[in-house]
């Protein structure tokens, strides 16, 4: 196959074509040290902060979605056939500042200064969205974004306020958005690109099956999607990461299908991109995917690549796992299916073989008399790592648990089910002596750490305490069931 060896994509207004990118690049040190876009901040590089958010809009089924991403995290050759939008755009061809940026001066929404434009370009994406928000919807669309000057409060009313100075209709970046569309069609050409330095090689491929090919001729690559952790070994641990295959880019991989078996979603699907399907099928899920990470991430992230890099404390395999997740994997030509379960073998140890990647996971429907939950016990209650994450799914009939899938995060070496207490729970009359005994046998299911998020003996309590607290929110015996989940 012939390939390409340069990334082209639009900067605000202007035509790059990047010959040489290398996989560690990104998208952040162009903007600032190439472009001298210096209003795009660097705070964590770790896509904590929020200050270096910016928009990325791309083609998706023929259609332009712009969406906040964390330019620190965010590799140069994946904003191949992208549109790329800093805070320096925003202002229209007289030079006045945009609605949002009013908003922000007028409701003093800034002190220091050094956070503002992140927030103002995760505003400018709600805005665009949602030109009228709630509160709960701003609080939402700012969980990624950080400051410690002003506090949240000028910057939630500058938000709510910002149709008073302007409305969508006349924002010249969705007046020519039919423009865009069509300039970043003329970049698409179906080719494989290939570029960076022999020792810091990226590689997109053409399609999923060019993928493929790809693993098979180089097996030992990092296999990249949305970048939210593999970011981190560049700017954190300064690792290695050649050659890079990169994946977010692919079509192939972000299909989602809703049938009466379940839901199939493509290992390139972000959290953002699934969020209505799988909170629509499973609506437990509602306020626990709001909680992964913020909103840059979730536009970043994929729900295939929290699954594939095996992490103990990943978000979403406990909760799949409850559901009794399957997934797909493919080498070459060749695919198998497994449970979730089975895919996490050990710390740092997938079932997966060299050349082998995650391409769909299924979610059966929920049956008859299945109660399920998800819960995140975490030092900070929005974008953070999870100290114990719980997928919990009891099957009940009659009064009696016919089944039940016990999963936790954060407890063991890989996302683990807590066989003895399902044993304790299975085939018992539903009660809360039964479940205070389930609660009990997780000390022969796991040993926890103690690290800098919590102590063992903390993570064995809120294990504990989280199971009761299913027995509690779903005890339909009692009049009045205890209901402690928060929108």
């Amino acid at each position: 196959m012939t390939h390409r060896d340069e990334i082209r994509f639009l900067l605000n207004g202007r035509d790059i074509v990047l010959p040489d990118v290398g996989a560690s690049q990104t998208l952040l040190d162009f903007l600032r040290l190439d472009r001298r876009l210096t209003g795009t901040k660097e705070g964590c590089a770790e896509g904590d902060c929020g200050a270096c958010t910016v928009l990325v809009g791309r083609l998706h089924n023929n259609r332009l979605r712009y969406e906040t991403v964390n330019a620190c995290i965010r590799f140069l050759a994946t904003v191949d056939g992208c549109h790329v939008v800093t805070v320096e755009h925003l202002s229209g061809p007289d030079g006045r500042l945009h609605p949002v940026q009013q908003a922000m001066v007028e409701h003093h929404g800034s002190q220091c200064g050094f956070c503002t434009p992140g927030f103002v370009m995760s505003l400018y994406a709600l805005w665009m969205q949602t030109p009228e928000p709630s509160e709960a919807q701003v609080e939402t669309a700012l969980q990624g974004n950080l400051c410690r000057c002003t506090g949240y409060e000028p910057i939630v009313r500058a938000a709510v306020a910002v149709s008073r100075y302007g409305t969508p209709a006349s924002d010249h970046l969705i007046a020519e958005r039919d423009a865009v569309t069509t300039r970043l069609t003329a970049l698409r050409d179906g080719r494989r690109i290939v570029t960076g330095p022999a020792q810091d090689r990226a590689i997109l491929p053409a399609s999923v099956d060019d993928l493929a090919t790809v693993l098979t001729e180089n097996p030992e690559a990092t296999i990249v999607a949305g970048s939210t952790d593999v970011g981190l070994w560049v700017t954190k641990f300064l690792r290695p990461i050649s050659p890079a295959v990169f994946i977010g880019h692919l079509d192939g991989l972000k299909n989602i299908e809703i049938t009466d078996a379940g839901l199939t979603i493509g290992a390139g699907v972000t959290y953002s991109e699934c969020q209505d399907a799988i909170t629509g099928m499973f609506p437990h899920l509602a306020a626990y995917w709001d909680r992964i990470a913020g909103w840059q991430v979730r536009n970043m992230g994929t729900v295939g690549g929290n699954i594939a890099n095996g992490s103990p404390i990943g978000d979403t395999p406990p909760v799949l796992i409850a559901l009794g997740a399957q997934i797909a994997l493919r080498r070459g030509n060749d695919r198998r299916s497994l449970p979730l379960q089975d895919f996490f073998i050990d710390y740092g140890k997938q079932d997966r073989a060299p050349g082998e990647f995650v391409e769909t996971i299924h979610i059966p429907q929920a049956t008859a008399g299945q109660l399920d939950a998800a819960y995140k016990i975490s030092k900070r209650r929005d974008e953070d790592i999870s100290s114990v994450a719980a997928g919990i799914s009891v099957s009940v009939e009659g009064g009696t648990i016919r089944d039940c899938r016990i999963v936790y995060g954060g407890m063991a070496a890989t996302p683990k089910r807590a066989d003895a207490a399902e044993a304790a729970l299975r085939n018992q009359p539903w009660g809360e002596a039964v479940f205070r005994a389930a609660a009990q046998a997780l000390s022969d299911d796991f040993s926890p750490l103690t690290d800098m998020r919590a102590s063992a003996d903390y993570r064995m309590l809120s294990a504990r305490n989280l199971l009761l607290r299913f027995y509690l929110e779903h005890d339909a015996a009692t009049d009045t069931p205890v209901q402690l989940a928060t929108a």
